[in-house]
């Protein structure tokens, strides 16, 4: 809910059954928020609850409605380590814990999977909310099952004073620019 442009909105998506994949090679489950206000991103974190029995198997992406697209969490062979769920995990560029160095059940605010320096949340600021998000899920490992149980969007906006404040300073500075001209 907005309360304001300054507060978050939260967007649920629930109960979802993670793809098991019939060998090796994994599949694909695609979890579908829709935001239908034009909101134009300052933060954005990203809560998730799965239960699974093996989480080393998951990848995880989110995708924006203009397909821009980050890694939250994923592991390579040679970081194996055993463990279930990730429990109201929240994905947060601010938080203090990177991903790879937290434990199943995964539960607090944990920055995404430090695969490059791009691969940040901050990505998304600027962007307008509007439209199709994407979480994917990719279980790359047959004989374990899971459900995504809850995915959510926290997507802060900028506050209306500030929003025309920004508007009435580039409206003071053009009006500037053409008096110096006169």
């Amino acid at each position: 809910m907005v309360e304001g442009y300054s507060q978050a909105e939260v967007l649920p998506c629930f109960n979802l059954p993670i793809l098991d994949p019939p060998g090796l090679g994994g599949l694909i489950t695609t979890a579908i928020i829709e935001v239908t206000n034009p909101l134009i991103i300052t933060d954005l974190d990203v809560q998730i609850d799965i239960t699974h029995t093996s989480v080393f198997d998951l990848q995880l992406f989110v995708q924006s409605p203009v397909e821009t697209r980050i890694c939250l969490n994923m592991y390579h062979f040679t970081e194996f380590f055993e463990g279930a769920n990730y429990t109201r995990t929240i994905f947060d560029d601010g938080a203090d814990v990177p991903i790879e160095e937290g434990e199943p059940p995964f539960t607090g605010r944990f920055r995404p999977k430090a695969v490059d320096p791009l691969n940040r949340l901050e990505i998304f600021e600027g962007e307008n909310a509007c439209g199709v998000w994407r979480l994917q899920i990719y279980d790359m490992w047959p004989t374990d099952t899971g459900t995504l149980d809850s995915f959510e969007l926290v997507i802060t906006t900028p506050e209306p004073a500030t929003a025309m404040f920004l508007i009435l300073g580039a409206g003071l500075v053009t009006l500037s620019k053409a008096f110096r001209g006169r």
